[in-house]
């Protein structure tokens, strides 16, 4: 049975979000230089299982056709042990580790960047939810029918966080961490 149900409509903040998402790597796209899009190319063409594969027949092809030609009495291009083959070998897999260094300083910026929107999410979140929490308080003062007290947590959690003070509190307790890791540490010889 065919299902003819249209599909569901998201409400308009999710399609709103999914735009966001979908501009920014559009933006991370459209802001590489060409030979970064041609370096991300070739390192996703190289991943795929398929070059593994190739490259394994071009080595087995370059031995079997070396160790052919020296059993029927000709001159190898690379007789054993095959030092040519070892050049090339190293040479694409240091091709490989600068491309693939590449590519992956490209994914990091875009890594940086879905984290800074987390960040700000959850700072607004946080702030959402402060507002929230201190309209229910106000709720419950006012309304007749709530017996009204006094709720410490409440009050606390009402008032936003300053991110500035969250961070530097941060900052301070990994530097105090540090500092009390580095106590710790025994001292070297070379100190002694």
């Amino acid at each position: 049975m065919i299902d003819t149900d249209p599909p569901p409509i998201l409400p308009i903040h999710i399609e709103e979000t999914i735009r966001s998402i979908a501009r920014l790597h559009a933006e991370h796209h459209g802001a590489a230089s060409p030979q970064q899009r041609a370096m991300d190319r070739l390192t996703a063409l190289l991943g795929r299982p398929l070059c593994i594969g190739v490259l394994g027949l071009v080595i087995i092809g370059w031995i079997g056709a070396n160790l052919l030609a020296l059993a029927l009495g000709r001159q190898p291009i690379d007789p054993p042990p095959f030092a040519w083959l070892d050049g090339g070998a190293s040479l694409v897999s240091l091709f490989m580790v600068v491309l693939i260094l590449g590519s992956q300083r490209h994914e990091e910026e875009i890594a940086q960047h879905r984290e800074l929107l987390t960040l700000e999410l959850a700072i607004l979140s946080e702030q959402k939810t402060a507002k929230v929490i201190q309209l229910l308080e106000e709720v419950r003062r006012d309304n007749p029918l709530i017996h009204d007290r006094v709720d410490q947590e409440a009050e606390v959690m009402a008032q936003p966080a300053n991110p500035q003070s969250v961070l530097d509190a941060i900052k301070e307790t990994h530097a105090a961490a540090a500092e009390e890791m580095r106590a710790r540490r025994p001292l070297s010889s070379d100190s002694a």
